[in-house]
């Protein structure tokens, strides 16, 4: 089975997010990235089961510039045999869809496997254009998958429940909290990503197709106001008045 996994880069969730330009820009200064954990805990774990459990290889790709080799090598020390970069820095969902779909249609690969979202932006857009690029099968927010031959089972929560579906392969799948659990890299698997093939590639100049026009921050957290347990009434005038919840 030959899967493809895409790599992402995100901020570490610690980070103090600032930005610049007239809050036009988001400030990469003194930021620390850590790869995607929707693209690494699942699609990457869940692609590496299934090359132990069928045989086959995972190779990862990114769309990014040479600062993001950091991350594709820890995706190499979970498990990954190669990566591939495509030398670009990613803009937008419409341009990252295009120049990877630019690099698998040559690929034959049998699964293309990513995180649901980034935890940055959480557009969750990136799966569904790629699959129309590829005229491939799209399954979203896939949180179980069995492969048996050359067809896919997947379950997927819906309101309510959840829902089972068939796909035949190739398939694009983008992959939920559920489809694996997290794997930590060993020593081994990161002396080994050393060495592991990482593959710069040209971008094929996809026009990205979308800008942002301003960033904001949320609302600062007000203070905690604490509040007697034997003045009941106090609180009810708080909750009703102040908060308006009830």
């Amino acid at each position: 089975m030959k899967i493809l996994v895409c790599i992402s880069k995100a901020p570490d969730t610690t980070t103090k997010i600032s930005f610049t330009d007239g809050d036009t820009k988001f400030d990469e200064g003194g930021v620390k990235y850590i790869v995607n954990p929707y693209d690494e805990w699942y699609a990457l774990v869940k692609g590496i089961e299934l090359k132990e459990a069928h045989g086959g290889s995972v190779t990862t790709i990114t769309v990014g510039t040479a600062e993001d080799d950091a991350t594709i090598r820890k995706a190499l020390a979970i498990g990954a045999d190669d990566a591939v970069r495509v030398d670009v820095k990613a803009e937008d969902a419409g341009q990252v869809a295009a120049e990877i779909a630019n690099f698998a249609k040559e690929g034959a690969y049998d699964l293309v496997l990513l995180g649901k979202e980034t935890i940055d932006y959480n557009g969750s857009q990136v799966g569904g254009m790629l699959a129309e690029h590829l005229d491939m099968p799209f399954i979203s927010l896939a949180e179980r998958m069995e492969v048996n031959g050359s067809t896919a089972t997947l379950d997927k929560e819906i309101v309510g429940g959840v829902q089972t579906v068939e796909a035949d392969l190739p398939l694009v799948v983008s992959c939920a909290k559920g489809m694996a659990e997290q794997r930590i890299p060993n020593m081994r698997g990161i002396m080994a990503a050393r060495t592991k093939p990482l593959k710069v590639v040209e971008a094929s100049n996809a026009a990205k197709q979308t800008s942002f026009v301003k960033y904001g921050l949320p609302a600062p957290k007000s203070a905690v106001k604490l509040i007697d347990p034997n003045n009941m009434d106090e609180l009810v005038e708080l909750l009703h008045n102040e908060a308006k919840v009830i």
